[in-house]
């Protein structure tokens, strides 16, 4: 059993996987598990296996689409060509084809047929009123597994004429962060919904295959600005990334906080390790003192701690005017701890305090190591942009 997709319809969740019977006992297959509640933790009823192929035939991969009102498979299947090709049907409801399946793509681009000739994997991702299939292209037991898409272009959704190809793959190995074979995805979206993520797979050398070599990573992606998703470049397994914003309890992201206006970097001022000590501005080095971690607190804001004093940054005594200090106190979660981080543009952005609503500004524009920080009434000028990196 492999490939699951959990997809919640009607307040309950399906759980759709791929099956390899034993010899003998059919082609692979699609079954599908329905949740007796909106709990994804079940308990669950099995529904049986999706007849979405003519004599019982080989169809897996499978993921739910949502179109015009209506409710489609999408899946992988062999043609009577013999080409592993993209396949859609309608649904009757969650675990019941109403027909069978019709091809809407196949393998017949080079960039599909690396080491095998291979559609798979299809998800779809909708914004703006735009449907993108997208779909694992390229046999996964070589290096050049990777992404390609479809974009609905209106009419019958079973009809091939009614979706268009992308010429060139979305995603694809990046040899230089060592990823190889990146495939087999999903999307989501961040805890607060303003961000969409790709889950896949891939591998870390170009020797390795289909096995259990292969990882899961997730990365964010952005958006072009004709409309068209941009899945970016694959990162290295070593590369630290912020949590989708609006997590809570999400991992930590270790950064450099540099002031655009200064150069200098925010310190953790002479050593300091007790509640209330100063934040001043430094020559950027590589030392503790200016190690500073992310930490999601929820609706995008993030608590912000030193990593030599093990103190967060900090509101200091709840001020609201303009001038008001910036401490470092024992991590408490309340708002004063609390900053919301917006790019601006550049690599920079600004770093605004939940309670006082000020941003964090290298005060009276100062240029010397030492140099103060404060908040300030936000005006997004260079003195209140910082990199965090």
């Amino acid at each position: 059993m492999w490939a699951p997709h959990l997809e919640m319809i009607n307040n309950r969740w399906y759980l759709y996987y791929s099956v390899d019977p034993r010899p003998g006992y059919g082609a692979r297959r699609t079954h599908v598990l329905e949740s007796a509640s909106s709990d994804p933790l079940g308990p669950y009823t099995y529904r049986g296996d999706l007849d979405l192929m003519p004599g019982d035939g080989w169809a897996i991969d499978g993921a739910v689409l949502r179109l015009n009102g209506a409710l489609y498979f999408t899946f992988s299947a062999f043609a009577s060509d013999g080409l592993q090709s993209l396949y859609i049907a309608p649904m009757a409801n969650p675990w019941t084809a109403s027909a069978f399946g019709t091809r809407i793509s196949a393998p017949t681009l080079a960039w599909e047929r690396q080491d095998g000739a291979v559609n798979e994997g299809p998800f779809a991702l909708q914004r703006g009123g735009r449907t993108f299939l997208t779909y694992s292209a390229s046999h996964c037991n070589g290096p050049n597994y990777k992404l390609g898409m479809l974009e609905y272009r209106g009419g019958n959704p079973l009809a091939a004429a009614s979706w268009s190809k992308f010429a060139n793959p979305i995603f694809q190995r990046n040899d230089a962060a060592s990823v190889y074979g990146p495939g087999h995805h999903s999307f989501f979206s961040s805890p607060d919904g303003t961000e969409t993520w790709i889950a896949y797979h891939a591998n870390g050398s170009a020797s390795q295959g289909c096995g259990t070599t292969r990882t899961t990573r997730v990365q964010k992606i952005s958006w072009n600005a004709d409309g068209t998703p941009n899945l970016g470049t694959p990162v290295s397994t070593s590369t630290v990334l912020q949590g989708p914003s609006g997590e809570v309890g999400g991992p930590t992201a270790r950064v450099r906080i540099r002031n655009e206006h200064s150069g200098l970097c925010l310190d953790d001022y002479n050593f300091a390790t007790t509640p209330g000590a100063e934040v001043r501005q430094w020559t950027c080095n590589t030392l503790a003192v200016q190690d500073w971690y992310l930490q999601p607190t929820g609706d995008g804001y993030h608590q912000i701690f030193n990593g030599h004093s093990g103190l967060c940054l900090d509101d200091y005594n709840f001020a609201t005017q303009p001038g008001a200090e910036v401490r470092q106190w024992t991590c408490n979660g309340l708002a004063v701890q609390q900053w919301r981080i917006t790019p601006v543009g550049g690599g920079y952005s600004t770093l605004t305090n939940r309670h006082s609503g000020l941003c964090l500004d290298n005060y009276n524009f100062a240029t010397q190591p030492g140099a103060e920080v404060r908040q300030w009434t936000c005006t997004g000028n260079a003195a209140q942009r910082w990199s965090l990196a």
